[in-house]
């Protein structure tokens, strides 16, 4: 009898007090990379927008500038859109399993 109550007293203080589990902190990880991959590419957006709108107006002072900053923009944007596709295609897979 004192060999179970052992057992038990064990299990409770090796028992994880953490209420969140791997997969929560994991999809809570991804949640906010992808959080933060928009706003980094609205903020690229946005710096090239003005760039060009600093060139129409005649203030910019380099054009290859406003290329790079147009560049940047138009790379983080098709960056965002194939990690779009590709977990969209990874979502469609796992709805295709069977259980």
């Amino acid at each position: 009898m004192n060999s179970i109550q052992s057992l038990s007293n064990l299990a409770t203080t090796v028992a994880p007090t953490n209420t969140t589990s791997d997969v929560e902190k994991s999809s809570s990880a991804f949640g906010d990379m992808l959080k933060n991959m928009v706003s980094e590419t609205n903020k690229s957006q946005a710096i090239g927008d003005n760039a060009v709108a600093n060139l129409e107006a005649g203030n910019a002072e380099h054009l290859h500038e406003v290329m790079i900053a147009v560049e940047e923009a138009e790379m983080s944007l098709k960056m965002l859109v194939q990690v779009r596709n590709k977990a969209l295609a990874a979502y469609e897979e796992i709805m295709r399993m069977q259980i």
